[in-house]
């Protein structure tokens, strides 16, 4: 039995993370699993050492050839490993994987990362994925966007939570204001920078941190000296122990546009912080959390609602401990066995 995950690299993203912790789950259980990394060669997370990790190709983008050396790489692989059962965690991991399998016996399983509505390449996304044996979406709203057809073959489940995250944490909490993720345009970082800053006139003792690294980094930077935050702000970069370091912060924020389900999210409402995250496409944040029970949500791109809603929190000290104390209980709903266990069961699998 072979598993092979298919995914540009493992450079720090949530999905990468998933990957790490199925990875990890797997070969315990004696399964032999290769992470297969076609845009890049750097590992980000700690994945056990009986894990392989293949790099077919360390450039993102490149020419023709690059790209039909990348398939041969990739084909070469298959046909020694054919029977493996394969995973992509990515569109263009989907079209690649169905084009080095041609003619193959590789069954393949697609997983659904982010709102299909996003990839701008729907019909390149659907002929590949009519190779898919199943396919693994997060929500109910990214389930119904795609074709009947594809529905047959498609499942939800949830994002696993890391056994190593930290305790929730006991005590009076830190101001301070937290954001973890890329600092990419669709997580919209800059919505929580210009939250912050009313935020920040009525409650001055908060400190705003950013861990995560990103395009938009020197612009947010610039941005947050222009509001005059410069002292308020701290940039930490992308942290190998970041859920440590913010385990007793006050508040968590998730501004996104559009998002799957955010891993940072969910971790942080496992460790019971009081969670604010933006109630965007497609769906993933409000499948976990009940507003004002144990987080709350916000329009997508309102800054002034954000505003209130850490107002809110940082105002009311019985409101904070409430959903502190409800967002806990997930770390018992979806550990990462039982995640694991569905995903092999989705996949026709034998455990």
């Amino acid at each position: 039995m072979k598993i092979v995950f298919i995914t540009p690299n493992m450079t720090g993203g949530g999905t990468e993370k998933v990957i790490s912790l199925f990875a990890n789950e797997y070969v315990k259980r004696g399964i032999e699993v290769t992470i297969m990394m076609f845009a890049g060669e750097e590992c980000a997370y700690q994945v056990d050492p009986a894990v392989e990790l293949l790099c077919v190709s360390a450039q993102s983008h490149g020419s023709a050839r690059i790209r039909l050396e990348r398939l041969r790489r990739m084909r070469d692989f298959f046909k020694k490993n054919e029977g493996c059962h394969l995973f992509s965690f990515c569109t263009m991991g989907t079209v690649f994987g169905a084009l080095a399998t041609i003619g193959l016996h590789c069954p393949m399983l697609v997983a659904e990362r982010t709102d299909p509505r996003s990839s701008g390449h729907d019909f390149i996304r659907n002929m590949a994925y009519r190779r898919a044996r199943q396919l693994v979406v997060q929500t109910e709203e990214s389930l119904n966007y795609l074709p009947a057809s594809f529905r047959k073959k498609a499942f939800r489940l949830p994002n696993p939570v890391d056994g190593s995250v930290p305790a929730p944490f006991e005590g009076k909490r830190a101001k301070r204001v937290v954001y973890l993720g890329r600092l990419e345009p669709e997580k919209n970082p800059g919505l929580l920078l210009e939250a912050f800053c009313g935020f920040s006139r009525q409650y001055p003792e908060y400190r705003l941190e950013y861990y995560g690294a990103g395009s938009l980094e020197q612009e947010l930077r610039d941005r947050a000296e222009k509001l005059g935050l410069s002292d308020k702000v701290l940039w930490h970069g992308f942290c190998a122990d970041a859920k440590q370091r913010i385990a007793d912060a006050g508040i968590f924020v998730l501004p996104s546009n559009y998002e799957g389900i955010s891993n940072a999210m969910v971790e942080a409402l496992a460790m019971g912080l009081p969670v604010i995250a933006t109630n965007c496409p497609i769906g993933g944040a409000a499948s976990y959390i009940q507003d004002g029970k144990n987080g709350l949500l916000v329009p997508v791109g309102d800054a002034a609602a954000l505003e209130k809603a850490m107002e809110k929190i940082a105002g009311n000290e019985a409101l904070a401990r409430k959903l502190s104390d409800n967002a806990r209980k997930l770390r018992e709903e979806c550990p990462v066995d039982k995640v694991a266990d569905r995903l092999l069961e989705i996949a026709g699998i034998r455990k």
